[in-house]
């Protein structure tokens, strides 16, 4: 048995548009072509093929066949693929990128990147979106390698020679604590008295600025390179450390974890930062990305 021959582009449109139509006359009225047009498109596509995709007995309506059926569908996704590829090829004639790819540090509201980039897939439904989720410096390093073209970084201690950056605002930190920790108990705390207690703190996995600690007052520290890992080790009771207050307010309301009241601890905020490199500025969509995540503010 030979193999299927290829159906040609029109042949597929002129099937779906007969399906959609409801019969070869309304399809041809649709497509401004004669009937027998339309016919002999369906002819020609049967023979392509070696299978029936409509049964034209004792009906007046054209009914598909099993194979029929089978036909439309791949049909209609072989036409939509085309479509995205005329639509893809648009955005790049304007202009547009053909993917954008994001670096975010872990320390951004989920809501946030939620709201960027919901409506990042509204307004530039073709384009890809490539999405890191990194902490620290790992976000700088990533835009400087051309991993990310657009970063979302906490506060850069050091200067990036060749990096641009914009506010989008603040991230709370909050010192907390189990319950059953020693430092969990109510009420302030003396000076000092939490330099004598394991404090977790977040690791830098990039040497961009790797030896720089923010926030860290204990004298003993576990260092870790997961926020996960962190908060729960923090719910373990395994030491306190400092969470953004999004991500623990539920913790505190239901009693799993406390905020604490330290004097030594002065570090309340966090600055967040889009960043980019300057000899490949945002394109576009990544341009609309960083509006949006300023406009959030």
């Amino acid at each position: 048995m030979s193999n299927p021959g290829t159906p040609t582009f029109d042949q597929l449109q002129v099937l779906l548009c007969v399906v959609e139509a409801g019969s070869f006359a309304a399809a041809a009225r649709r497509l401004n072509r004669a009937t027998s047009a339309i016919t002999y498109a369906i002819d020609n596509l049967e023979g392509q093929l070696g299978v029936s995709l409509f049964d034209r007995i004792g009906t007046r309506k054209p009914e598909l066949t099993a194979a029929g059926k089978a036909v439309l569908s791949e049909a209609r996704t072989v036409t939509h693929g085309v479509d995205i590829l005329r639509a893809r090829v648009k955005s790049l004639r304007e202009g547009q990128e053909a993917e954008v790819s994001i670096a975010v540090d872990v320390m951004l509201p989920t809501a946030r990147l939620v709201d960027a980039l919901q409506a990042f897939q509204a307004s530039f439904p073709i384009i890809p979106l490539r999405l890191h989720v990194e902490a620290l410096g790992a976000i700088a390093q990533l835009v400087v390698a051309k991993s990310a073209v657009v970063g979302i970084s906490g506060p850069l201690n050091t200067s990036i020679e060749g990096l641009d950056r914009r506010h989008i605002g603040t991230v709370r930190l909050i010192p907390v604590a189990a319950p059953f920790h020693p430092l969990g108990r109510k009420g302030r705390k003396s000076p000092g008295e939490a330099r004598n207690h394991i404090q977790l703190v977040l690791t830098d996995r990039s040497p961009i600025t790797a030896g720089q600690d923010f926030g860290v007052i204990g004298l003993k520290t576990w260092r870790l390179a997961d926020l996960g890992s962190k908060h729960a080790l923090l719910l373990a009771g395994v030491g306190w450390g400092s969470m953004p207050e999004f991500m623990v307010r539920g913790d505190i309301e239901a009693g799993r974890l406390v905020a604490l009241d330290l004097p030594d601890w002065h570090v309340n905020l966090y600055d967040m930062h889009a960043i980019w490199r300057t000899d490949t500025p945002p394109g576009p969509a990544a341009q609309w990305l960083i509006d949006r995540f300023a406009q959030q503010i």
